[in-house]
């Protein structure tokens, strides 16, 4: 029998390395970052793990990481290799201590983000929203390195996202 759950029942971990007030961007992720999983079907509670940084930050973490020398707007870790739209539904995965599913780590530049969001005239909580989404797919088994269907199921699936969020490009 499956057992009942919540986006409540996740744990959205936030840290953040800026000396910046960043309650408004992690009301805003906690509040994403659910609305995501339960979009994608997820069927259990989950743990995900947000790093808010500079772009110094992401560069730092990139190069540590993927051996890539350059800032990027958002970096996703998954635990897991999840095949899209097949995401977790049980226990198999669940950490024993916690029940909660570890779906990986996320890492968003804040500074990155603030200026895409001015670059492409949406504002920065939209662009926020957008990157913890295009995360949360990441760590669910998406991935857009070629340009083909797979790029575009992914764009699709954040569109539909963030669009059942009431976030739009042109509302920002």
């Amino acid at each position: 029998r499956k057992e009942e759950w919540s986006a409540m029942d996740n744990e959205i971990i936030i840290e953040s390395e800026l000396e910046e007030d960043t309650a408004a961007c992690e009301t805003l992720l906690r509040r994403v970052i659910p609305a995501a999983l339960e979009a994608e079907g997820v069927g259990a509670p989950c743990e995900v793990d947000v790093l808010l940084t500079n772009d110094e930050g992401i560069r730092r973490i990139n190069l540590e990481q993927r051996d890539v020398d350059r800032a990027t707007d958002v970096l996703s870790f998954p635990m897991f290799e999840y095949v899209p739209g097949r995401p977790p539904e049980g226990a198999a995965d669940a950490d024993p201590e916690t029940g909660l599913i570890p779906l990986g780590d996320m890492v968003i530049s804040l500074e990155r983000a603030r200026a895409q969001g001015e670059e492409y005239g949406h504002g920065t909580e939209r662009e926020v929203a957008y990157l913890a989404v295009h995360s949360v797919l990441h760590l669910l088994g998406y991935d857009h390195m070629d340009d083909g269907p797979e790029k575009a199921r992914m764009r699709e699936r954040e569109e539909t996202i963030l669009g059942a969020l009431g976030i739009s490009r042109r509302q920002m």
